[in-house]
């Protein structure tokens, strides 16, 4: 399953050398920090409208799109979806309560 986010994240690396006009993630790059987060709040929002008509195909649909805009965020910041990845892997196993008081402020 992870082959499938570290490919998305080589093609978004990609996307970044590409013409905006050519380009949809091009374009969110060329645009800005401000437009790709206000795409990840848009699919947000649809995804949570998806889930309360509780239609699990289009939940699926818009998760599909939140994770996607996610991943351009997060190449836009020079992160990959490994560090993602590795940080669920050190949550793994502790209560949620547990990791919230670990975290530091």
């Amino acid at each position: 399953m992870s082959d499938v986010l570290s490919q998305l994240a080589d093609v978004l690396e990609q996307r970044k050398q590409e013409s905006p006009d050519s380009s949809y993630v091009a374009s969110l790059y060329n645009k800005g920090l401000d437009t790709i987060l206000k795409k990840i709040g848009e699919e947000a929002t649809e995804t949570v409208i998806a889930a309360k008509g509780g239609d699990k195909e289009q939940i699926i649909y818009e998760m599909a799109d939140l994770w996607f805009h996610s991943m351009v965020l997060l190449a836009d910041q020079g992160l990959h979806p490994d560090d993602i990845l590795q940080e669920l892997q050190r949550r793994f196993g502790l209560s949620g309560l547990e990791e919230k008081a670990q975290r530091t402020k």
